[in-house]
C-alpha cells in the first residue's frame, strides 16, 4: 500500500499542465531501483530538463480520373481530372535548459493544392434541319492555399515515468496564416443561343488562417540501456488499401536530458528527379535510390547554447548492427568534413553531394541494398551528438534487348526472378516491348513478313524511347543493358547515335552485355543473298547482316560513349554453311566477339546464352562493380577445347532436333541426349578436336560445290516435297531458314529418311538449322520433305554443301 501511494505522488509530480501562452516540461525524479530494474542515480551536475526536437507532417496526396457515358446516350461524355496535393509539416524545438522556464519554438509550412478539370460533350442539334453537333461545356477549378507560421508553441507537455519505464508527450502547434487563391474557368462551344457560350472567368485572392495542429503521443516505452535519450517514430492514418486516399500523419521525435548544446536536428537524403539534374527530391523509404545516382546528404544543427560555437561535422557509413559486416569499421563518405562557426541560438543546414555509383554492391560481389549513414557532430574534438538514418540503394536498372525473330518474352520471367534473387527484387528488369507504349522493337518474323520489321536505326530509336522510360519510372540516371543477338546491334548504335550526355560526364549506360551477337555479321547469310541471291522480297532482317552491310555499319558505329563492352560467345557447333568454324548454330564465335576485347564462351546454342547459368557466369560478373570499380569480377568461361560438345541441355531426345543417319540407330538413343550436335555430325569430328589438333577446326577448309539453293512459301499446315540435285562428295550438308513449327527431312534417292529437323524441338529454334549425313554421296536427285505444322503461311530457304576433306 505504501509502494502505490508513494508512486502516485511521484506521477503526480512528474505530470505537467498546459498553461496559457507558456510550455511546461516535466521532470523526473530518479530512484535507485523502480519497478522496471536498476537505473542507477542522475549524473552530476545535471539540473536541466528534457530538450530536443520534435517534427510533425500531415500529408494527402490523391487523384482521380473518369471517362463516363453521359446522361441521355453512350456517345456522350462526362469526363473529370482531380488532384490534391496537401502538406503540412512542422518542426518544433525544446530548449529545457531552465525546467520552469522552456523554450518551445515552432515552425509551420502549410500548402494544399487542389486542381480539377471537367468537360461534358453531347451531341445534339440546334434544330430539325442539321444532323447534329457537340454541345460542349469544360471548366477548371483552381485552389491553392499556403500559410506558414514561426513562433512559440500553444502548448507542449512531456511527461516521463521511470517506475513504470514509459513516457508520454502532447504538443499544440501554433496556427499559421497564409494566403488562400482560388482560379474558376469555364468555356462552352456549340450552344444554340450565343449568350449560352460566353465563358466564366472568377478569381479569389484573400487571408487565410489554420489552426494549429495538435497531438499525443502516449505510452512509449524508455530504453532502460539509455534513460537519458527517448526518441521515436509515429505514423497512423491512410494505409493505401482503400478506394479512397485519406490523411497520413507522422511524427519523429528526439530529446534528450541535459544534452549537449550542440545537436544534430535532422539527417535526410534528396537525389535529382530524372530527367533535371538539379531538381533534388526527398529518398522515399523503403524505395530509396539507385547506383549512380547523386546523392545530397542533409544535416541540420542547432546550436542551443547562448554562445557562439566551432565545430565539425562530418558524414560517414556504419555497420554497426549489421548481421553480416558489423566488424567493419565506420568508412567516411568522400568528401570531408565540415568545420564551421555557428552563432548562439543558429540552427543552419549542411549538405554533401555523394556519388553512389557502386555502393548497390561491396567490392567482393555481395549486394550492398542497406546503408547505415551516420551523421557526426564534434567540438574541440570531443563527439557532441550523432544522428543515424538507413538509406537504401538498389543497383541500376538492366534494360534487356531482345534479338531476331524473338521479342521480350525471351527474358520473361527468368531475368527479374535472377536478378532478384541475386540481390532483391529492388533491383528491376525492363524488357523493351514489355510495355510496348514505351517502345517495341520490331525484330521481323519467320514467315518473313516485312510489316513486322524495323531497320537497325528504327529498333535503336525504340530502345532508346525504353531506356528513358526504365530512367523515368525508376529515376535512374544510369542503366545497363543486357542484348541478344541482333538487339546487340541495336544497342551498339544506341550508343552511338542516341544516348544522352549526362552532366555527371559518365554514360548513361555503364554496361552493354552482348550474348551471341553477331558483331561480324553472318557468314550464312552472306552466301545466301549475295551469293544465292535469296530474300529479295522479304526477310528484310537477313540483308542487314550480310558481309556489306555489316562493315557500313562497323565503319559507322565506333564510339561507344564509354561504356564498357563485353560479348559471351556460343561455341558448341563445329560447322557453318559447309566451313569448320565454332559457332553457337547463327552466330560463329569469331564474330561474336569482333571488336569486343571483354569476351568469353559458352557451350551453349545461341537461344540458350540467355540462360541462368550463362547469367551466373557472364553477365552477373559484367554487371556488378562496387565501390571500388572493379572490373569484371571473375568470369566461368566454359571449355573451350573438345569438352565444349558436352551441351547442357536434357531435352534432345532422339527425335527432338536434328538427327543424323549413321546406322539402324536413327530413331533410338544412339548419342546422348546431352551431346545433340555431337549426334548430328558424329566421327566427323570428336576425333579430331582434342589435344594438339583443336586449334586444326579453325583452319582454311575447302568445300565442294553443290547446286541447290531454293526458297519457297509453304501454305498452313501443308507439306511439300521438292527435289535436290547432288554432286558427288564425301559428305552432304544442308543449312535452312524456317519458323520452329516447321519439320524438315532430308531423303536419299531411295526416299530412305537420312537426317531431319523437326518442328517444335529445340534445335529447330535455332536460326540456321543443318541436316548432315557422313555418308559420301553420288551425283543423283534427293528430296526435301517440308511440313508446315502451324496455322500460318511459312517461309523456307535452303541451300547444300559438302565438305571435301575434314582436317585430322
Amino acid at each position: 500500500m505504501k509502494r502505490t501511494i508513494f508512486k502516485q505522488i511521484l506521477i503526480s509530480l512528474l505530470l505537467l499542465n498546459f498553461l496559457t501562452g507558456s510550455a511546461v516540461i516535466g521532470q523526473t525524479t530518479r530512484t535507485v531501483r523502480g519497478s522496471s530494474g536498476k537505473w542507477g542515480t542522475p549524473k552530476n551536475g545535471c539540473q536541466g530538463g528534457w530538450s530536443g526536437v520534435v517534427n510533425f507532417s500531415k500529408t494527402l496526396k490523391d487523384s482521380l480520373e473518369s471517362d463516363e457515358p453521359g446522361i441521355r446516350k453512350a456517345m456522350d461524355r462526362i469526363k473529370h481530372k482531380t488532384s490534391r496535393n496537401y502538406d503540412y509539416a512542422a518542426r518544433t524545438v525544446v530548449d529545457g535548459t531552465a525546467p520552469q522556464n522552456p523554450v518551445v519554438n515552432s515552425k509551420v509550412a502549410f500548402s494544399d493544392t487542389d486542381l480539377s478539370w471537367g468537360q461534358e460533350k453531347v451531341f445534339d442539334t440546334c434544330n430539325s434541319r442539321e444532323n447534329g453537333h457537340w454541345f460542349i461545356i469544360e471548366g477548371t477549378d483552381d485552389r491553392q492555399t499556403q500559410a506558414q507560421a514561426e513562433g512559440p508553441a500553444r502548448s507542449f507537455n512531456l511527461s516521463v515515468d521511470e517506475l513504470n519505464g514509459s513516457y508520454s508527450f502532447n504538443l499544440a502547434l501554433p496556427d499559421a496564416k497564409g494566403t488562400f487563391k482560388r482560379e474558376e474557368h469555364t468555356t462552352r462551344s456549340g450552344h444554340c443561343q450565343a449568350k449560352n457560350n460566353l465563358p466564366y472567368d472568377r478569381s479569389t485572392n484573400e487571408a487565410f488562417s489554420i489552426k494549429g495542429e495538435t497531438f499525443s503521443i502516449a505510452g512509449e516505452k524508455l530504453n532502460p540501456q539509455n534513460p537519458d535519450h527517448i526518441s521515436g517514430t509515429k505514423i497512423w492514418g491512410d494505409d493505401g488499401k482503400g478506394q479512397v486516399r485519406s490523411f497520413i500523419y507522422q511524427v519523429t521525435w528526439r530529446f534528450t536530458r541535459c544534452p549537449q548544446k550542440l545537436l544534430i536536428t535532422e539527417l535526410k537524403f534528396e537525389h535529382p528527379q530524372f530527367p533535371n539534374f538539379e531538381d533534388w527530391k526527398a529518398i522515399e523509404m523503403p524505395h530509396g535510390t539507385i547506383d549512380g545516382n547523386r546523392i545530397k546528404v542533409k544535416a541540420k544543427v542547432l546550436n542551443m547554447s547562448a554562445e557562439d560555437k566551432y565545430a565539425d561535422l562530418k558524414i560517414v557509413e556504419t555497420y554497426k548492427g549489421d548481421k553480416y559486416n558489423y566488424s567493419r569499421p565506420d568508412e567516411p563518405l568522400p568528401e570531408p568534413q565540415i568545420s564551421f562557426k555557428i552563432d548562439a541560438g543558429e540552427e543552419r543546414e549542411f549538405e554533401f553531394i555523394w556519388d553512389s555509383d557502386g555502393q548497390a554492391w561491396f567490392d567482393d560481389g555481395r549486394p550492398h541494398l542497406f546503408h547505415r549513414i551516420k551523421a557526426e557532430l564534434a567540438e574541440a574534438g570531443k563527439k557532441k551528438d550523432e544522428k543515424e538514418e538507413m538509406l537504401h540503394i538498389a543497383p541500376k536498372p538492366v534494360v534487356l534487348a531482345h534479338g531476331m525473330y524473338s521479342d521480350h518474352n525471351i527474358w520473361d520471367p527468368l531475368y527479374q526472378n535472377l536478378m532478384g534473387d541475386r540481390h532483391s527484387y529492388q533491383w528491376k528488369a525492363y524488357l523493351v516491348g514489355g510495355k510496348p507504349q514505351h517502345g517495341a522493337m520490331r525484330m521481323g518474323k519467320w514467315n518473313g513478313t516485312d510489316a513486322s520489321f524495323y531497320s537497325v536505326y528504327e529498333n535503336a530509336e525504340q530502345l532508346a524511347k525504353y531506356v528513358k522510360h526504365a530512367q523515368l519510372e525508376s529515376n535512374a540516371w544510369h542503366v545497363d543493358i543486357v542484348a541478344h543477338s541482333t538487339g546487340g546491334l541495336v544497342a551498339r548504335l544506341y550508343l552511338q547515335k542516341h544516348m544522352p550526355v549526362l552532366p555527371d560526364a559518365r554514360p548513361l549506360v555503364k554496361h552493354l552485355i552482348m550474348l551471341g551477337t553477331p558483331n561480324g555479321g553472318v557468314p550464312c547469310i552472306d552466301v545466301m543473298v549475295a551469293k544465292l541471291g535469296m530474300f529479295k522480297h522479304d526477310q528484310r532482317p537477313l540483308k542487314e547482316l550480310t558481309n556489306d552491310e555489316m562493315l557500313d555499319f562497323n565503319k559507322y558505329v565506333v564510339n561507344n560513349g564509354g561504356t564498357k563492352l563485353s560479348a559471351l560467345a556460343g561455341n558448341p557447333v563445329p560447322i557453318v554453311c559447309g566451313g569448320l568454324e565454332w559457332n553457337d548454330g547463327f552466330v560463329t564465335v569469331k564474330s561474336a566477339t569482333y571488336g569486343v576485347a571483354e569476351n568469353g564462351e559458352a557451350n551453349d546454342f545461341n537461344y540458350q546464352l540467355v540462360n541462368a547459368k550463362n547469367f551466373g557466369n557472364f553477365v552477373m560478373p559484367h554487371l556488378v562493380t562496387g565501390p571500388k570499380r572493379t572490373y569484371p569480377l571473375p568470369v566461368r568461361n566454359d571449355p573451350t577445347d573438345w569438352r565444349r560438345w558436352q551441351v547442357n541441355n536434357g531435352n534432345f531426345g532422339a527425335n527432338s532436333g536434328s538427327r543424323s543417319n549413321g546406322g539402324s540407330d536413327l530413331l533410338t538413343n544412339a548419342y546422348s541426349p546431352d551431346n545433340a550436335y555431337a549426334g548430328l555430325f558424329g566421327d566427323s569430328v570428336t576425333s579430331r578436336i582434342s589435344g594438339p589438333n583443336a586449334a586444326a577446326i579453325e583452319s582454311p577448309f575447302t568445300v565442294v560445290e553443290q547446286t541447290f539453293a531454293k526458297q519457297l512459301k509453304i501454305g498452313p499446315r501443308q507439306t511439300v516435297e521438292i527435289d535436290m540435285p547432288v554432286e558427288a562428295a564425301p559428305n552432304l550438308g544442308v543449312t535452312l531458314i524456317a519458323d520452329p513449327g516447321v519439320s524438315v527431312s532430308l531423303l536419299d534417292p531411295n526416299g530412305t529418311l537420312v537426317s531431319r529437323s523437326l518442328a517444335s524441338s529445340p534445335l529447330a529454334s535455332q536460326l540456321l538449322r543443318m541436316l548432315f549425313t557422313l555418308k559420301p554421296v553420288s551425283k543423283s536427285v534427293w528430296k526435301l520433305k517440308i511440313e508446315n505444322t502451324t496455322d500460318l503461311e511459312q517461309s523456307f530457304a535452303g541451300f547444300s554443301w559438302s565438305l571435301e576433306e575434314l582436317p585430322k
